[in-house]
């Protein structure tokens, strides 16, 4: 059966995933629902019309509830494009908020999350100012960045949830990136502290002043070791081909064994901070 499934087109796709829904006797809106889609979406990639990420055909599949072995199958021919990318502009043109409630979807069904960022404060750590200022560089519509603000803090709420493992890498230069006023980062600075505190979130630094045996390409996400997300440019890109999750999950340990977690971490965090508060106090 492997080797038929794997020269599937997306038009077969389709069509075995709708012939498994309708075997194991389920209507498509609770598939839809179990999936985290739309019963429109799960239409679309039934008839051909979507082209389904590897995620999507892995939600289906497990909602459906096909043994392993057949899940293998499937998943193993949907990787033949083991990497997918869409573009900014698409997601803008569905809605960045839409796409916030998706990642959020996503998070709610994580256990173990490891994110990676050399840019930028990760989201779920980011105050309402700082998303305001992240939020701006997009053109957004006041109405549609203020819906899109609502999503990303609702989407905090994993930071609460026990049964969640966030691990955070940051480098110290993002500590330093002026997104918002010097005030402003202290506020974020001070909001990290707290979360540091949390014992389900682990949040470590890589410091400057150590010496680098890798390179901080780009941000990334690695979900359950299993996905990872990649932010560029032009486009964020998901990789699901365990080779290639790998390496991301090794690049992460590499920087997590160098970073500075618990208390030497908050302490160069709260230095970093009373720098901010002097300069505002003789800006």
């Amino acid at each position: 059966m492997v080797g038929e499934v794997r020269g599937v087109n997306r038009g077969q796709l389709g069509a075995a995933l709708r012939a498994l829904r309708q075997a194991s006797g389920k209507e498509a809106k609770a598939v839809a629902r179990s999936a985290v889609m739309s019963a429109s979406k799960l239409s679309k990639i039934e008839t051909a019309k979507v082209a389904p990420s590897v995620v999507d055909v892995e939600r289906i599949l497990t909602a459906i509830g096909v043994s392993d072995e057949v899940k293998d199958e499937y998943l193993e021919a949907v990787r033949a494009a083991a990497t997918e990318a869409t573009a900014w502009r698409l997601i803008r043109r569905m809605g960045v908020h839409k796409a916030q409630q998706q990642t959020r979807a996503l998070e709610a069904q994580m256990t173990l999350l490891r994110l990676f960022q050399p840019a930028l404060i990760h989201g779920l750590l980011q105050t309402p100012e700082y998303i305001r200022a992240i939020l701006s560089r997009h053109d957004l519509g006041e109405d549609v960045l203020t819906r899109t603000i609502s999503v990303r803090i609702e989407r905090q709420q994993a930071l609460y949830d026990s049964t969640k493992q966030l691990h955070f890498i940051l480098t110290e230069p993002v500590l330093r990136w002026r997104i918002v006023s010097a005030a402003r980062m202290a506020e974020q600075i001070d909001r990290i502290v707290s979360l540091s505190r949390l014992p389900n979130i682990d949040i470590r630094i890589v410091p400057l002043s150590g010496r680098q045996q890798d390179v901080a390409n780009h941000a990334f996400v690695i979900r359950d070791d299993r996905t990872v997300t990649v932010e560029t440019v032009h486009a964020e890109i998901v990789v699901t081909d365990p080779r290639d999750v790998s390496l991301y999950v090794h690049k992460f340990e590499g920087f997590a064994s160098i970073a500075l977690s618990g208390d030497a971490m908050r302490a160069t965090l709260e230095g970093i901070r009373d720098e901010l508060l002097r300069e505002q106090e003789t800006g």
